[in-house]
């Protein structure tokens, strides 16, 4: 499943200990080998030891390794004592080109080897043992940042339709929003395990990279049940949880820009659209001086009849498709 395991060959202390190293020399060096993952640059260990300790793969945090030509010798010195052929592969680096390998080949040949494998580093997707990726490969795919262990955090208290509630939300160090919790007054509830799902998913999505505003604009003015008043005065009514928790976080943490951007609503006498703090809010409806304090069509449903998205007509909407409405005439 992608996970490591780290495990220090079992005869190298043996083998140190063979050359004579002391025993808190021997764990010292085992200490440093586990954390670092290679035995090179070990203060403690003789430059003329290293060989003895080399291996098939060169360490990610390495340089040595057997040489493909020292895999060749060993198995030539060998195979004059055995009826049959030698089992073994030859580890090649992944930049080993077409021609070396064909050198390897003659050169097995030569010795009178009897059977001769090749494995390139890298030439399949997967591979029980594995070097230091390149720079390349680590770039591909999302990469997700948490948020540090202490953080920043602003916790919100809100009510919709009798519904009560929490926000919490965490922030990185740059002060941009890197998760959320949602709480809700009746824990156990399927409400509470709903809003607990998507806060997981929206602070997943943060810390991938997913911008606020494009959450925004995606879940603002979801309409189900619970749906009704709200005691935020800018956010008087909310067509859903969802609906209220995005466009609270919109309203609160996007710059009037980004808001505009995600769908809410763009600034309005007496409407602070800032996202430093609340302010008081006057409404004005059907002024064509001064617009309107809402976007009339962030909500508009599909049509039942033939699926076209309705305009606002009044305060139902009416279909242009097909003429069919919402419930006005």
């Amino acid at each position: 499943g992608g996970g490591t395991l780290k495990i220090v060959n079992g005869s190298v202390r043996k083998s140190l200990e063979t050359l004579g190293y002391t025993s808190t020399d021997v764990a010292h060096i085992l200490q440093v080998l586990e954390h670092q993952g290679t035995i090179e640059s070990i203060p403690e260990l003789r430059s003329e030891d290293l060989p003895v300790f080399d291996c098939a793969l060169r360490p990610a945090t390495g340089t040595r390794c057997i040489s493909p030509y020292g895999h060749l010798k060993m198995m030539a010195a060998v195979q004059p004592f055995l009826s049959g052929g030698i089992s073994k592969t030859i580890n090649l680096p992944s930049d080993t080109t077409v021609e070396e390998i064909e050198d390897l080949f003659l050169s097995a040949w030569k010795m009178d080897l009897k059977s001769v494998s090749v494995y390139r580093d890298g030439c399949k997707a997967a591979q029980p043992l594995s070097v230091m990726h390149t720079t390349e490969q680590q770039s591909q795919g999302p990469t997700r940042k948490r948020l540090p262990v202490d953080c920043a955090s602003v916790r919100h208290k809100f009510e919709i339709a009798g519904q009560k509630g929490y926000i919490h939300t965490g922030f990185y160090e740059d002060g941009n929003i890197g998760e959320i919790f949602i709480r809700m007054a009746k824990e156990g509830s399927t409400v509470s395990g709903l809003m607990d799902t998507i806060a997981t998913l929206t602070s997943i999505a943060l810390q991938y990279g997913v911008p606020l505003e494009a959450l925004v604009n995606k879940f603002s003015h979801v309409r189900f049940e619970p749906s009704g008043m709200t005691s935020n005065p800018k956010i008087p009514f909310a067509k859903s949880l969802t609906d209220y928790i995005f466009r609270y976080l919109g309203t609160r943490f996007l710059t009037k820009q980004q808001q505009e951007a995600a769908g809410l609503t763009g600034t309005q006498p007496g409407l602070s659209n800032e996202p430093d703090g609340y302010s008081s809010v006057n409404y004005v409806l059907g002024s064509s001086d001064l617009g309107h304090s809402f976007n009339p069509q962030s909500d508009a449903p599909s049509c039942h009849d033939c699926g076209a998205i309705m305009v606002r007509n009044g305060s139902c909407y009416k279909c242009l498709n097909c003429g069919a409405t919402s419930g006005c005439s």
